[in-house]
């Protein structure tokens, strides 16, 4: 079992920056491909950046290419979110989730049944 925990998130105005961590137990998290999801209040979970095991490729949704940056330190089991330029249409609960078993693309990546292990998810508000 894989147990994963985000923090880091805030309350932040428009324009700001925010960098999520979200912390992994498991002895096989380098392995995992990571990916970072948001809900907001009435949307479905929805897709926002994807990273592989290595840390050497990423795909971001287009709603946050450019200002986003996901990365990943294995030797500390944590995977990050930096977020720059934040809208108020970022606001969200922000969950990280693992995916064992990755694809050879990131063509389903997007789909949260892709993943089996997710964080409690971290609120992050931003201000007009």
């Amino acid at each position: 079992q894989v147990q994963l925990v985000e923090s880091g998130g805030g309350l932040v105005q428009a324009g700001g920056s925010l960098r999520l961590s979200c912390a992994a137990s498991g002895r096989t998290f380098s392995s995992y491909a990571m990916g970072w999801f948001r809900q907001a209040p009435g949307k479905e979970r929805a897709f926002v950046a994807v990273i592989n095991w290595s840390g050497s490729s990423t795909y971001y949704a287009a709603s946050v290419k450019g200002r986003f940056t996901i990365s990943r330190d294995n030797a500390k089991n944590t995977v990050y979110l930096q977020m720059n330029s934040l809208k108020p249409e970022d606001t969200a609960v922000y969950y990280c989730a693992a995916d064992r078993n990755p694809r050879a693309s990131y063509s389903l990546s997007w789909l949260k049944n892709e993943y089996e292990y997710w964080g409690q998810g971290t609120q992050v508000t931003v201000s007009s």
